[in-house]
């Protein structure tokens, strides 16, 4: 057993900054009981720098005797974490959240390596996940329940208890933040958690778990095992794991939370989405502008709340070439090069699909008035890379509006009106975010009551709320229909079960008179 992540390049303790070639590649463990045991795994995936291509490590296809250790160790852990008090769990906690402080290049310098964002990217990945376990070192504030005299002498109390073994399938392109949106919320209300980061990059994960077992987590709290659709038909088959938290494609999310909920299981699943910014030509254009780069072109447009399309209101279609203009600009290359603004794609079948579905538009009537396709940065041929891309003359029947492109490709749709832009906002199946640019206080208050998706932004781009809130994508983007969603107090409902007692104690049934013999208590 390895006493720390040290075995791959991108989990050591030292901050790996460089794209160069690693020398013998280690293997990927697994984190079971506190420790981190290499796989007796005879199916490996590999694991590239997305810059390169150049192999960081193999991941296992954990075992049947791998998953099912970590179910053991975690049912194991329950009893005794669930009994440890709240003021301890928040202890722990509060040293996680230091120690995630104290790694954060490190964690950033593994995201770069193995999803390939940019540095300065990968750290805010980490900063939107130590929020989430920030906000969740005030558990002892958050979890009170209620209590009632609803008679005489009797009273009726509520309180929320743990569920008991939980898990987490975690995507690819927030791999810190997904598991911190995860792990905090999930153990500090008491439950033990098996947790699959993506098999594209796990090592951040492999990091956090380090350090919760640095901070007091104890063993069996926290178990990492890893893989693909058979990690995952164990989790939803599994009797055992009580809820499934998910986030990632529309095709998987459905699939977990149909069969989950067959199987008896709570699931909250955040899926797929086509983000909309609606631009009005009252709006402070070089602001807006900037925002509508950034949220469409950042992370390579691998973002769940990434913005895909954008509608131009009456006569702000006439800033479209300016926004080609600052498109044009941003630098595209590896990530850890100070001046990259936009990084690759997470591999090459996300890049074929990606220059797919923009050649799609090409057919259809669309106009490519920035093309990305093609591009190698100097120093990096062989990369995934697609550079900003913009496409005008876009309708609502074409494919490139229908499906998530997942990729730095920005759509581009006129309307006549604000009401128009609506309407064509609200038809759209999916319902994570939706923002719109203008100064007029009118035309936000009618946007704001009227737009269906579930996180609304005036002026912000990427309107996803911080974790004191929750994240309330609907629609088609979150499994159930918004039901089950991700931190804040839903967060909390959902790693918990209530449980409601009533009491009654009568005063008159009490014998006040006095004892002057040893109580027997028969």
């Amino acid at each position: 057993m390895a006493a720390n992540t040290g075995g791959t390049a991108s989990t050591g303790p030292t901050v790996r900054m460089t794209h160069d070639p690693i020398v013998s590649p280690a293997d990927t463990p697994n984190f079971l009981d506190n420790e981190f045991v290499p796989s007796k795994a005879t199916q490996w995936i590999p694991v590239y720098d997305p810059a390169t291509n150049n192999l960081v490590t193999r991941v296992p296809q954990s075992t049947a005797k791998e998953l099912s250790m970590a179910v053991s160790s975690a049912q194991k852990a329950f009893p005794a974490w669930r009994a440890t008090s709240i003021i301890a769990r928040q202890q722990i906690m509060f040293r996680f959240t230091h120690l995630i402080k104290e790694n954060w290049d490190r964690l950033a310098a593994s995201i770069t390596l193995e999803q390939g964002k940019t540095f300065k990217d990968a750290r805010g990945d980490v900063l939107r996940g130590l929020q989430v376990a920030e906000t969740a070192c005030g558990i002892t504030t958050q979890l009170p329940g209620d209590v009632l005299e609803v008679a005489r002498d009797m009273e009726t109390r509520s309180y929320r208890e743990p569920l008991g073994v939980v898990a987490a399938i975690c995507p690819f392109n927030f791999p810190a933040m997904i598991p911190l949106w995860c792990i905090p919320i999930a153990v500090v209300t008491g439950n033990t958690l098996i947790l699959k980061p993506s098999e594209r990059d796990p090592g951040a994960a492999l990091i956090l778990a380090e350090l919760a077992r640095e901070a007091g987590l104890p063993k069996g709290v926290l178990n990492i095992v890893h893989g693909a659709v058979d990690t995952v038909n164990f989790i939803i088959d599994e009797p055992a794991i009580r809820a499934i938290s998910f986030v990632g494609s529309n095709r998987a999310g459905e699939y977990i939370y149909s069969r989950g909920s067959v199987n008896g299981k709570r699931v909250q699943a955040n899926l797929g989405a086509k983000n909309h910014a609606v631009l009005l030509p009252d709006a402070d254009k070089e602001t807006a502008l900037n925002a509508i780069a950034g949220a469409a072109f950042g992370a390579a447009g691998q973002r769940c709340m990434a913005l895909s399309v954008l509608v131009t209101v009456g006569e702000s279609s006439c800033y479209l070439p300016e926004l080609v203009e600052k498109a044009r600009k941003l630098v595209v290359s590896a990530g850890f090069e100070k001046e990259t603004d936009v990084g690759p794609v997470i591999s090459p079948e996300s890049r074929t699909r990606i220059e797919s579905l923009i050649a799609s538009a090409e057919r259809e009537g669309a106009l490519i008035v920035l093309d990305g396709r093609g591009y190698k940065p100097e120093n990096y041929p062989h990369g995934n890379f697609v550079a900003p891309t913009v496409i005008t003359n876009v309708n609502t029947n074409m494919t490139c509006y229908k499906e998530e492109i997942f990729g730095p490709v920005l759509v581009c749709i006129p309307a006549e009106n604000l009401e128009e832009a609506v309407d064509l906002l609200n038809a759209n199946d999916y319902g994570n975010g939706a923002s719109i640019f203008t100064k007029s206080g009118s035309s936000a208050s009618y946007f704001q009551k009227n737009i269906e998706a579930g996180q609304v932004g005036i002026n912000v781009a990427i309107p996803v709320p911080l974790p004191m809130f929750s994240f309330t994508g609907n629609k088609k983007s979150v499994a159930g229909g918004g039901a089950n969603t991700f931190y804040g107090k839903p967060g909390l409902a959902f790693y918990t079960q209530q449980k409601t007692v009533t009491s009654l104690w009568r005063r008159e049934n009490v014998d006040s008179g006095k004892q002057v013999v040893m109580p027997s208590h028969l």
